[in-house]
């Protein structure tokens, strides 16, 4: 207990998913959250149910300003960028410009401004930035549209920042964190796993069974808290986690 006390985190996307499991988590430990999405209530709800420190910060982090806002109100050691849109499944010849690069607009450029922002401010030495990526990011995601891209993108700008960091001296790590398998429970989830359970002919149980020990928000979570808290070797650009635990990619 209490092994984030007295340290500030800033979570993005944080009203549902592995983004509300990690504000409750990191508060839990003793952290100061700001927890950043565009739901209010949401947001105001998960700061009563906390055993902790949280405050709302309410707007959407792919506009600059509100990044740049985020991180002067919070003045974070840590970062977590857990945004996760909810990309249109279908398949490529029914996707729209639009729709195939919603996640592009929202999830990456959130990160980017964020990663930017941590920069020129800059973070203190020895700062962690976590960006939430995807398993799609390996081996794709034919329905998901600019899905995978986007999320292999996010894997691509930790390692930019983290150059970027090092040539300048600043002690900032930056990491893509990416869950290879389907997160259980969560609506992101129940969606891709039913559309592509339906693809393969296979029932929705068969094809999250696939991936052997089920991987929840909370343990992707708990992940995030022991890479965050130096109990995991991150100097990998990415790092996968599964339900059985963290690995460098």
């Amino acid at each position: 207990m209490d092994a984030f006390k007295g340290k500030s985190a800033l979570v993005v996307g944080a009203s549902s998913g592995i983004g509300r499991a990690t504000v409750l988590a990191l508060a839990a430990q003793g952290a100061r959250v700001w927890a950043v999405a565009r739901n209010r209530e949401r947001l105001e709800r998960i700061a009563r149910e906390a055993a902790g420190e949280v405050k709302a910060i309410v707007g959407d982090a792919s506009d600059p300003d509100v990044a740049a806002r985020a991180l002067r109100e919070s003045d974070p050691s840590m970062i977590v960028v857990s945004l996760g849109a909810h990309a249109r499944l279908a398949p490529i010849d029914e996707q729209t410009w639009e729709s195939f690069s919603e996640v592009w607009n929202a999830d990456l450029k959130a990160s980017f401004h964020l990663g930017q922002e941590a920069l020129r401010r800059p973070l203190a030495p020895g700062s962690r930035v976590l960006f939430l990526s995807s398993g799609a990011a390996i081996g794709g995601s034919p329905l998901s549209g600019g899905y995978a891209g986007a999320k292999r993108m996010q894997w691509f700008l930790a390692g930019y920042l983290q150059k970027r960091s090092e040539a300048r001296k600043l002690g900032i790590r930056f990491t893509a964190v990416v869950p290879k398998q389907l997160v259980a429970g969560t609506e992101i989830a129940e969606e891709a796993g039913a559309a592509y359970a339906a693809l393969a002919g296979i029932s929705v149980e068969t094809f999250m069974g696939r991936f052997g020990a089920p991987l929840t928000a909370e343990g992707v979570a708990s992940a995030l808290l022991e890479i965050l808290g130096g109990k995991v070797d991150a100097q990998a650009d990415a790092l996968g986690v599964t339900g059985t635990g963290i690995e460098a990619l």
